[in-house]
């Protein structure tokens, strides 16, 4: 999938955000500037958040509950995390059962974490479109009927 501009790539994160639920999770993974934080801005942005979502890099999680957004939402960067026996103290599992996790850097948590996640990965897009985006979705069976491919 092509996201040709920031607003495509918000409007992706508000379509997942019509049809993502808590215990779910979105992991976004791609270079630095490729967008994952914009379309967690989307996202956030879709269930309710009305000021700009900060981007969690130096609070590791960012927790987001109703009525700032319609259901609970951890908003994670893992850019910082060095170990991955260090995103066990951060208690995402447990946190996961009745939120959205959200993830940024979700390769720092080491091969295998979260095997049931929707994984995005975004780079340049490869027709060269100033500020374009290539998106790659790995979609697992309990997203097959939610992805929003077509869109």
């Amino acid at each position: 999938m092509i996201l040709p501009d920031l607003g495509s790539t918000l409007a992706l994160g508000a379509r997942l955000a019509a049809v993502a639920r808590p215990g779910d999770a979105i992991l976004l993974s791609g270079p630095l500037g490729a967008g994952k934080t914009s379309i967690a801005r989307g996202l956030l942005a879709a269930l309710g958040l009305e000021e700009e979502a900060p981007s969690p890099s130096f609070a590791i999680v960012q927790p987001y509950d109703p009525p700032e957004v319609a259901f609970p939402v951890l908003h994670v960067d893992l850019y910082r995390i060095d170990d991955p026996a260090e995103i066990d103290e951060l208690g995402l599992d447990e946190a996961r059962s009745d939120s959205l996790l959200v993830v940024e850097w979700p390769e720092r948590a080491g091969e295998g974490a979260w095997p049931d996640a929707l994984r995005l990965t975004l780079g340049p897009s490869e027709d060269g479109a100033e500020g374009g985006r290539a998106l790659t979705a790995e979609v697992p069976p309990g997203w097959k009927d939610r992805w929003p491919s077509s869109t």
